[in-house]
């Protein structure tokens, strides 16, 4: 059979890169965008092939960077223009691309835009953002409605000029553009056509399926009784127009390009819905952030406490997702760490001393088994783990969790009755879940700060920096870094890993994830132990014998290993095996 050709964005390793913890140049303790410069040719060794950069655009760092206060310039602390042009010809002459985060649901409330929208009800700019005025109800007037922000509180800002209020699905410093004027599309528009022209090689879109609301924005139905304000994605997310705008974005700017986009698309979790902005035939985005397996963990009030997840759960997840519209076309984007998500290995490996890096290792193989473009956090590659419980909520430096902390505490006293409450339990989920986990600065080297900076660095460096660096794994061949490596490498030898078909065996087993994937005359089997035990596995009954198939990949420092129809996985055990068919 014919192997259709791919574009070049299906196959490709995309590194997220968060800025101001990656490497500090210029020893201020904030990275910046000439310590990228300095570290790329560490990413081109690794096997990258498109690097993202979290926002780096002038910000006041409300929500560090995610409020952009003018998106044709750099923030200072990062560098300048020149600075960027720089990264992009060193980028590009390494044969890697560059990626920009656009963040266009809204602004910083300090954005020009915004600042000419709050001045008057008659300025021009009054409807680029969304305003309305306040309800009285009893005599006291509220917000025009109860949705909460996705940050705790409401979701409104009343602005004493004009008495009137804008709407902030984030936090207070960032307003909501209005969508609905076509002026903002164009302007978004132009926004892009800057970056394309001065060289950036596609686009992550934050929160893009938020940018059409309810038409009359509607109070959102009562399910918390704690509080007055109430979660409203059915009215944000999703929202009557949402397809319309991006469409117009794919026929004004990104058709006319070569370019790789991904969309983050929060609160989605029907099919059909995430499939509207994928499918080719709709000509809006190469693909989207599913949120599904990555809150697998997270019960519905809040990410940032947990509950008990089973790999059963995971695997009908993935598997769902792995064969969801084939056919028609439809793209993943495989990722399990990011800069909104704590840290894998802790998450869904083991992060003891005893089964780190094997676990770190085994969760690299479910990554790299995977149909869809590849995704890997920094420091994902070294295995690097969560901060431990024993720091205290001052060293979380992120809004979202520092906003909920408080609204928790403050509930708790008000109904004790007293300020010193116990909130043991809360740090015990944030420990395990905050977003700060994944902001913490790269861990370099053995030196101070783990190398990240000669200065006092912007966010504490995690303890075990001195055992757990890029400079000791890269000379050490049996490093999670040394693994990564060797599995992007077989990623990109065995197509059949990354287009081919997605079967479940063995679904009911507790332990093991399994799974074949078939590709034109090559198949591959994977095999994995998401449990410390051994597990037993036997493959006589399901794949119809394992002759022919070679050993490719596995985390275990022996070796290949021949394949049997009855299996003994070790902890954490993952291995994958290829087989080629005998052409006649």
């Amino acid at each position: 059979m014919s192997i259709p050709s791919h574009p070049w964005w299906k196959s490709a390793t995309v590194y997220q890169i968060y800025p101001a913890s990656f490497f500090d140049a210029n020893g201020d303790g904030t990275g910046d965008l000439a310590g990228i410069i300095t570290k790329l040719d560490y990413l081109k060794d690794l096997g990258v092939d498109v690097i993202w950069l979290s926002p780096i655009y002038r910000s006041p760092l409300a929500d560090m960077g995610y409020d952009i206060s003018d998106y044709e310039d750099i923030d200072p602390r990062y560098g300048t223009l020149e600075d960027w042009d720089r990264l992009l010809e060193g980028v590009h002459a390494r044969g890697m691309k560059l990626m920009m985060d656009l963040v266009v649901n809204h602004t910083s409330d300090e954005h020009a835009w915004f600042t000419a929208s709050k001045s008057s009800k008659d300025d021009p700019k009054r409807d680029w953002y969304i305003w309305r005025p306040g309800k009285v109800v009893d005599g006291e007037e509220l917000p025009p409605n109860n949705w909460r922000s996705l940050f705790q509180g409401s979701t409104w800002e009343r602005d004493p000029v004009t008495g009137e209020y804008y709407l902030h699905l984030f936090v207070s410093k960032q307003p909501d553009l209005n969508w609905d004027n076509p002026n903002v599309r164009s302007a978004v528009c132009d926004v892009m056509r800057f970056w394309v022209r001065r060289g950036c090689d596609g686009f992550r879109m934050d929160a893009i399926n938020l940018i059409s609301k309810m038409d009359g924005l509607p109070d959102a139905p009562l399910v918390d009784h704690t509080q007055y304000y109430q979660p409203a994605s059915m009215y944000f997310a999703n929202g009557p127009h949402v397809h319309k705008y991006i469409k117009q974005m794919h026929t004004e700017v990104l058709s006319h390009h070569d370019l790789v986009t991904v969309g983050e698309t929060p609160f989605t979790f029907e099919a059909s819905e995430l499939a509207a902005y994928v499918l080719p035939k709709n000509r809006e985005l190469n693909m989207v952030f599913n949120f599904e397996l990555i809150n697998i963990d997270s019960p519905p009030e809040s990410q940032f406490l947990r509950k008990p997840w089973t790999l059963g759960e995971l695997k009908a997840i993935v598997g769902r997702w792995q064969r969801f519209m084939r056919d028609d076309g439809f793209w993943n984007a495989i990722y399990i760490e990011n800069h909104d998500n704590a840290r894998s290995v802790s998450r869904f490996g083991n992060d003891s001393v005893q089964w780190r890096a094997v676990s770190a290792k085994m969760l690299a193989i479910f990554e790299v088994t995977q149909t869809g473009t590849l995704y890997v956090y920094q420091g994902q590659e070294l295995g690097l783990k969560n901060f431990p419980r024993t720091w205290g909520i001052e060293e979380y430096k992120d809004v979202a969790c520092q906003n909920y902390w408080n609204l928790i505490k403050k509930q708790r006293q008000e109904a004790q009755g007293k300020e010193d409450v116990d909130m043991s339990d809360l740090l015990d989920d944030i420990a395990q879940k905050a977003r700060d986990h994944a902001r913490t600065p790269m861990q370099w080297n053995a030196s101070a700060h783990g190398g990240f900076t000669t200065g006092t660095p912007w966010m504490r460096v995690n303890d075990d920096y001195p055992e757990w660096n890029a400079e000791q794994q890269i000379s050490d061949q049996t490093s999670v870094h040394a693994f990564w490596k060797r599995a992007l490498k077989a990623r990109k030898a065995h197509d059949v890993l990354i287009y081919g078909d997605f079967v479940i065996l063995l679904a009911e087993h507790e332990k093991v994830f399994a799974y074949t994937r078939n590709y034109g005359s090559t198949s591959a089997l994977v095999l994995l132990n998401f449990k410390e035990g051994k597990a037993e596995v036997d493959l006589g009954e399901v794949i119809g014998g394992v002759a022919g198939y070679a050993f490719v990949l596995g985390n275990y420092e022996n070796g290949e290993i021949g394949l049997e129809e009855k299996v003994t996985l070790r902890d954490y055990e993952g291995r994958v095996y290829v087989r080629e068919a005998l052409l006649n």
